[in-house]
């Protein structure tokens, strides 16, 4: 099983303004790239886990990142280091989805144990370790593998979709 991952991101924007005889102008292309290839070295990754899910209203759940996931190829999800997290809540949710702060066991690597991120209808988070990163964002089964994932409020459900990159050692 080989795993190859490119990650592509590219900001553009251009602030324009107003001026007697110019029209001043600031623009900003800004790409960020991380391409992996199959290992768990620097610069590549081996596991892979993608889902969408849903989360019930008032409810969360904790992903346990190491051993109990379910890869698409029915392998089970064990990464030793996370090396790319997106996560994106659906456009047509009614509440927040809440990334991190597990009660224990807290995948602490990326925010802490109380770090969360709150993605409101349509948005989405991506972390990546640079390809030069040997480490990546460390976890370890039933001491620092949960991610938690929760509905900000009553009334209805929300969907996310989530993938991990990871190496296995």
């Amino acid at each position: 099983m080989a795993l190859t991952t490119d990650l592509s991101l590219r900001l553009v924007a251009s602030l324009t303004g107003t001026a007697d005889l110019v029209t001043p102008s600031a623009p900003l292309d800004y790409p960020k790239r991380v391409q992996l290839t199959s290992g768990f070295a620097v610069g590549q990754a081996d596991r892979m886990f993608s889902d969408t899910r849903s989360v019930a209203l008032s409810s969360s759940e904790d992903l346990d990142l190491v051993g109990t996931l379910v890869d698409q190829l029915g392998g089970t999800f064990s990464p030793a280091r996370i090396k790319l997290l997106l996560i994106s809540a659906a456009a047509g949710n009614t509440n927040n989805v809440i990334v991190g702060a597990a009660a224990g066991t807290q995948w602490a690597a990326l925010l802490g144990t109380t770090g969360t991120v709150t993605l409101r209808p349509g948005a989405f988070f991506c972390m990546a370790a640079g390809a030069a990163d040997a480490t990546g964002y460390v976890c370890a089964a039933g001491a620092t593998d949960l991610l938690k994932i929760a509905n900000s409020g009553a009334g209805t459900a929300v969907v996310y979709d989530i993938v991990i990159i990871g190496a296995s050692a």
